[in-house]
């Protein structure tokens, strides 16, 4: 005698077989669709007829159609159905790639993160990096973000902050600039068009005040993102104050060259934030450790001291 809670839990195959006939409205496509033969899917829906009781389809010589109790199971079983197979579809994917939202800034992103994250997937094959671009504190569970790489300072709530690195910066134009615009001291630099940041207000006032020079600086253009910059110094629009780990590339090239050779550490630093709910995540702490020894590693590739 088959007990009611068996009855009460018929198989997923005949409950697969059921939604599929009662989506399609036909044995034959419902076989189709699951690659079994009609008579397969005839059996399994007669089966969890008898099992339940209940006859779940009327059949006629022109088809098969829903009865009242069978339209009424159907759309629990479709939803029941559905439901398991996003659970099975989420638990296959942990199962093979942990997931990690990471908010990067625009440029720090694509000149040094970029070109090193080959080494973590390579370390890393189960974790699947996600990229966001972010600029400033945000809500890290209203932006779904697990990790942040940040600059300013470590003061952002509900965080933990993890120090990766100081920066340089220096004044810097093009070749042409210069040329055009000698710059013998410090003071020089107040007359000329300063190219300004939006997230470093204060930049100029600091290097300027490292000097021991007195003076307010231009009012020149202001910019989003270091990219835009260096384009900007590239054409010849003014002396910008930038970190010089960032425009590498320009450096080595000559398109932008050091308009005066005084170099001061930025007042901000770069962090790797993660909000403390996330503090074990697994993602998390593998790719902070990761990220420490990049930075580490290309603190003594450049032989830089205190940036």
């Amino acid at each position: 005698m088959v007990s009611l809670s068996r009855k009460l839990l018929p198989s997923t195959s005949a409950l697969a077989a059921f939604d599929s006939v009662a989506r399609l409205g036909s044995f034959s496509g419902a076989a189709e669709e699951l690659s079994l033969t009609q008579g397969a899917i005839s059996r399994q829906v007669s089966g969890l007829e008898e099992q339940l009781g209940i006859q779940l389809f009327d059949r006629t010589s022109r088809g098969v159609s829903l009865t009242s109790a069978g339209a009424e199971y159907a759309k629990v079983v479709a939803s029941a159905l559905s439901q398991i197979r996003s659970a099975s579809l989420q638990v296959m994917t942990k199962r093979h790639s942990d997931q990690l939202n990471l908010a990067i800034l625009p440029t720090f992103g694509t000149r040094w993160l970029m070109p090193r994250i080959p080494q973590f997937v390579a370390r890393h094959p189960e974790i699947t990096l996600n990229f966001a671009t972010r600029i400033g504190v945000f809500d890290f569970d209203r932006d779904g973000i697990d990790m942040a790489i940040h600059i300013g300072q470590p003061d952002w709530p509900g965080a933990e902050c993890t120090f990766l690195m100081e920066e340089m910066v220096a004044p810097v134009c093009s070749p042409a600039f210069l040329a055009s615009h000698p710059i013998k001291k410090g003071e020089d630099l107040l007359r000329l068009p300063l190219l300004h940041m939006a997230s470093r207000p204060g930049a100029w006032n600091h290097w300027f005040e490292s000097l021991g020079v007195t003076g307010t600086p231009s009012q020149g253009m202001r910019f989003e993102q270091f990219g835009s910059v260096a384009q900007a110094c590239i054409a010849g629009l003014g002396v910008a104050l930038m970190p010089l780990f960032l425009i590498d590339s320009e450096l080595a090239t000559g398109q932008i060259v050091e308009a005066f050779p005084h170099q001061v550490t930025s007042p901000s630093a770069y962090y790797a934030v993660a909000p403390i709910s996330k503090a074990d995540f697994r993602p998390v702490v593998a790719f902070r450790a990761w990220l420490l020894e990049e930075v580490g590693r290309y603190r003594e590739d450049v032989d830089v001291v205190g940036w």
